[in-house]
């Protein structure tokens, strides 16, 4: 589960997409849906993601802020000793969208197609 309630408590402030991205950034990249979002390698790497913050806004019951997410993915061979294959990180990039429960401030994430 997803939880962001630095976030929350942060809405409304000029602080709001700093404390956002740095609550973002400590979250297990496995929470979120990297995996699904490569677009020319096959595998998440285990490097550290970087999101930034493009968009936010409230209605009565949840904040939606939409964020870019770069970080890193290989192309994995077969792992035999002769693969030429080489394992080079390849930049990635995807846009994901936070909902933030606007009263517990659990958060659900969804891949966008843009």
């Amino acid at each position: 589960m997803i939880r962001l309630p630095q976030a929350l408590n942060a809405w409304d402030t000029p602080n709001f997409r700093d404390v956002a991205k740095q609550e973002i950034t400590q979250l297990d990249a496995g929470l979120l849906p990297l995996q699904q979002g490569l677009s020319s390698s096959s595998h998440v790497t285990e490097s550290p993601f970087h999101p930034v913050i493009l968009a936010s806004h409230a209605d009565a019951d949840r904040i939606s802020v939409k964020a870019g997410i770069f970080y890193t993915g290989i192309i994995a061979g077969c792992s035999c000793a002769d693969d030429p294959t080489p394992i080079d990180e390849q930049t990635e990039y995807c846009i994901v969208r936070f909902d933030i429960d606007r009263t517990t401030g659990d958060a659900t994430v969804t891949l966008l197609n843009e």
